[in-house]
């Protein structure tokens, strides 16, 4: 009896290690699908990070493309500022060999021109400079010197007559003036005034008469006082 109670015994330890024996290796499949599910896991954040690295690039390329076209339309915009900029100075340049052409026509002389003095007692001869561009201007210039001063103690016998035209034709210069009542002298000022006239044009010499009008008209005196000769020649 106590032979077989101890075979029990013996059998029971048996089965309970056996027992024991057949649950470890239930464990390792488990600890094998745990480590499976982490490879997973580390897998999907590497496909992730891949993702995001992925993405990055094709931002970088839209980056560097952007760059491009910013760069292309930066060269476009500098080679048309710089197109323009050569335009204005060719423009420039041209312009400015338009003025030292009109320059080279100007012409000087010096030339003589009479006043009176204060007390209208004589005639005073001075020279002067004059520009023009051609013969008429050069008469209308030579007229002009005569209507001003700039001395006090030369009087201008021409300054308050108003110059309408000028025109010279086969060696006739003909003036059409107009006379303000305050451009008129008494006899001795009219006297100057037509000799300083004809000293300051007959000094020219294709100036073979002058033709002197009043708003376009032949007077017989200039002021009222001295006879007026149409035309006027050299004495």
């Amino acid at each position: 009896m106590n032979k077989k109670v101890w075979c029990a015994g013996v059998l029971a330890l048996a089965l309970v290690a056996l027992a024991g024996c057949g649950q470890k290796p239930t464990a390792a499949p488990d600890q094998q699908q745990e480590t499976a599910s982490d490879q997973q896991v580390t897998g999907s954040g590497g496909d992730t990070a891949a993702g995001e690295t992925g993405t990055e690039g094709t931002d970088g390329a839209v980056t560097s493309d952007s760059g491009q076209d910013q760069g292309s339309d930066q060269g476009q915009t500098s080679s048309g500022s710089q197109g323009q900029g050569q335009g204005q100075e060719s423009t420039g340049q041209g312009q400015s060999t338009s003025t030292q052409t009109t320059n080279s026509n100007q012409k000087s002389l010096n030339i003589d021109v009479y006043y009176t003095d204060p007390e209208e007692l004589d005639l005073h001869k001075v020279q002067k400079e004059i520009s023009f561009s051609s013969d008429d201007e050069k008469y209308k210039k030579a007229f002009e010197a005569l209507q001003a001063s700039d001395k006090s103690d030369l009087v201008p016998l021409w300054g308050k007559v108003e110059l309408k035209s000028l025109s010279m034709k086969d060696g006739q210069l003909t003036i059409d003036i107009h006379m303000p009542d305050e451009a008129r002298l008494g006899a001795g000022g009219e006297q100057f005034a037509l000799d300083a006239l004809d000293n300051t044009l007959f000094q020219f010499d294709e100036v073979k008469s002058i033709e002197l009008l009043v708003d376009g008209a032949k007077v017989e005196s200039l002021m009222g006082h001295v006879d007026l000769e149409h035309p006027m020649t050299r004495h």
